[in-house]
């Protein structure tokens, strides 16, 4: 499989999941909104529990510093602001 087509796919996949990923946010804070305040109305006050919030996994440097060598060479970023993008990904 070519370059070009991976990195297709791997658009076509991340938007993909983005997407459900949103609608499915969208519809689970709706639910879970409804689902505080009907128990705001029947909890006593100072119920304590705290909910666990989700983290995405931290993105894999070598994808996003391909993603700038696209950005790059597209001529979207110029070679300072390439440098100083790479260099935060990487840390230094």
């Amino acid at each position: 499989m070519g370059f070009r087509r991976r990195v297709r796919r791997r658009a076509l996949v991340v938007g993909v999941a983005a997407g459900a990923a949103t609608g499915a946010a969208v519809a689970h804070h709706a639910d879970t909104e409804a689902g505080e305040q009907q128990a705001d109305d029947q909890a006593p006050a100072g119920d304590g529990q705290d909910q666990a919030q989700y983290a995405p996994p931290p993105a894999d440097p070598a994808d996003e510093i391909e993603h700038l060598a696209q950005l790059h060479a597209s001529g979207a970023l110029s070679d300072e602001e390439f440098t100083a993008a790479k260099a935060k990904i990487l840390g230094t």
